[in-house]
């Protein structure tokens, strides 16, 4: 059976962005959207996420160029800072656009 050519409509989540769209990581980009950087410690107290899941999570929005990471030595114990970066800004704002036109 031939497949269906399918276009995107109000209705459809064929568009929407995927590395926003799962939870954890929708957490993670709406927590930093408001404040614009955060550190690992308090990202996890923020989103109940565990260190582990927290890590990947943030890795793959690392790797998308949503966020950018940066590490350090804060009295002589290791800090990680996440920040959203612009394209994460706007990433995020057409995630928030496009669940608002299919909410409408």
């Amino acid at each position: 059976m031939p497949e269906k050519n399918r276009e995107t409509t109000a209705f459809s989540l064929d568009d929407i962005d995927r590395v926003i769209h799962m939870p954890a990581r929708l957490l993670l980009m709406k927590v930093l959207y408001v404040l614009a950087g955060a550190d690992m410690v308090f990202l996890k107290r923020e989103t109940g996420l565990t260190w582990g899941n927290l890590s990947v999570q943030v890795k793959n929005l690392e790797e998308a160029g949503y966020v950018s990471i940066e590490k350090e030595f804060v009295d002589n114990k290791p800090h990680t800072l996440i920040r959203i970066t612009p394209e994460g800004q706007a990433a995020y704002e057409a995630y928030r656009k496009r669940i608002k036109d299919i909410l409408k």
